[in-house]
């Protein structure tokens, strides 16, 4: 049979908590990744951009018009190639004599060609200012920038400097491509790790509580009467509880048989005395003596009918019972053949060898010879008796005769309250209440019809074995 956890079980709530947080920590662990990579290729970018910052400004000389020029001394290809995404710009600070910084003293790197870089934003950390801003196509750039002061070579006049303000860009779709597929080659990665996780967790949660369901199924064996005790070596955790499952069983075992003994006593108790009053009454011909015999038979069949149901319900107390259906039904046949030899009735017997009745063999002997014997004393010539096991655990024992049969009037009254219709025929007319009651102990039903012989067929459904 193939194992499928429900929702409600244990083991359901051990694997999706499991898979919860292992999703969790693999989602969180994802962005912390992400975030250390992302940071690393920032911290590497930025790292480039100062590097040629600082080369840039090592190359700047002042030039004798009281600017700066690099004069062929910073040379990079990469700020040679027309938008090439690697920038820089000299920016002066406001012209002495114009009071503006014009816009042709803006010197920019050939790959900027005529465009500048438009600052979006910026923060400054120690002499360094850093931020962000669009170049070229609209090119998403991070720059730095320093300012530097130089000395003014066309004048005379010791001191005097000018400032400048340095800045190298460079484009950032290399750093965004790089964490886009770092993002990818991640997500993948935790998603094939979370396949295994969540396959591991299943498999150890099935393997560690496969002592449960071995448990279970001991269980279900003493239930169903294969065994009487649950066998077999448990794990320390589990190994208390078969123990204490094992002592219940045996307890209750002894708290039936005490209470069977008991019932016993009581039946042997009450016999002698109706015994005694009975022989009295019919040493006494007359009214009374028929009165009291009437009344003390009507004792018996009442001390018979509920000391039965009273045995029947301290069976079902019994863990693991189970009867062969086969032999019993054989043996009443056998008994029931001696008792009726001058009618010389034919009892058929089918039923197959491995029906097996979930229950005590007295109760079968009671329900089945109750039905068997009222059948052979309806009877003509043959009885029929037939067992099969039906579906959901049931079984069917149907018993039909060739006798006179009933109506279907006759047939609702007959058992209800041990009513009898033909006082002609021996018998307390118990016995099929007593079935009906027993029959209900057992979660079964007892219903009569007519038989394919002609006569009266009873229907009993009991549970079964296999």
């Amino acid at each position: 049979m193939r194992w499928r956890p429900r929702l409600d079980s244990l083991a359901a709530r051990l694997i999706a908590a499991a898979a919860v947080w292992t999703m969790l920590g693999l989602i969180v662990g994802g962005f912390v990744l992400s975030g250390i990579f992302s940071a690393s290729l920032q911290s590497e970018f930025d790292g480039r951009l100062k590097f040629d910052l600082d080369g840039m400004i090592a190359a700047a000389e002042p030039d004798p018009s009281g600017g700066v020029s690099l004069q062929g001394r910073f040379t990079d290809p990469r700020f040679e190639r027309i938008y090439s995404g690697w920038y820089w710009q000299i920016i002066p600070d406001v012209h002495p004599a114009r009071g503006t910084a014009a816009a042709d003293d803006v010197q920019i790197s050939r790959s900027l060609w005529d465009k500048t870089i438009r600052q979006t934003d910026r923060s400054v950390r120690s002499s360094l200012t850093w931020g962000h801003g669009t170049g070229p196509e609209n090119q998403h750039v991070r720059f730095v920038s320093r300012h530097v002061a130089f000395p003014v070579a066309a004048t005379a006049a010791p001191g005097d400097s000018r400032g400048y303000t340095f800045l190298v860009a460079g484009d950032m779709s290399e750093v965004d491509s790089e964490v886009a597929r770092f993002d990818r080659m991640l997500s993948w990665s935790f998603a094939l790790l979370a396949l295994g996780l969540i396959g591991a967790i299943f498999l150890q949660v099935r393997i560690g509580l496969q002592p449960l369901r071995k448990l279970s199924l001991r269980l279900a064996d003493i239930r169903d009467g294969k065994a009487r005790r649950l066998a077999g070596k448990y794990p320390a955790e589990i190994a208390p509880l078969a123990a204490e499952l094992n002592s219940l069983i045996g307890h209750s075992e002894q708290v039936v048989g005490r209470a069977r003994t008991h019932v016993s006593n009581l039946a042997h108790a009450l016999k002698t005395p109706l015994s005694v009053l009975s022989g009295e009454a019919s040493a006494a011909p007359g009214p009374l003596g028929e009165a009291v015999e009437r009344q003390v038979e009507a004792m018996r069949r009442h001390v018979d009918h509920y000391l039965t149901r009273a045995r029947a319900a301290g069976a079902l107390d019994v863990i693991g019972t189970r009867t062969p259906v086969k032999p019993v039904l054989d043996d009443l046949a056998r008994v029931l053949r001696r008792i009726h030899a001058e009618k010389d009735v034919i009892i058929n017997i089918d039923c197959p060898l491995a029906l097996v009745f979930r229950g005590e063999k007295q109760d079968l002997d009671e329900l089945a010879g109750n039905l068997m014997d009222n059948a052979c004393k309806w009877a003509r010539t043959r009885i029929a008796v037939v067992a099969r096991a039906e579906e959901a655990g049931r079984l069917l024992l149907t018993v039909g005769d060739d006798g006179p049969g009933l109506t279907a009037e006759e047939r609702a009254r007959v058992g209800a309250r041990g009513e009898r219709l033909d006082e002609s025929v021996p018998g307390s007319g118990l016995g099929l209440a007593i079935v009906r009651d027993i029959a209900k102990l057992y979660g079964g039903s007892l219903d009569l019809g007519a038989s394919a012989l002609g006569g009266l067929e009873a229907r009993l459904t009991l549970p079964a074995i296999g």
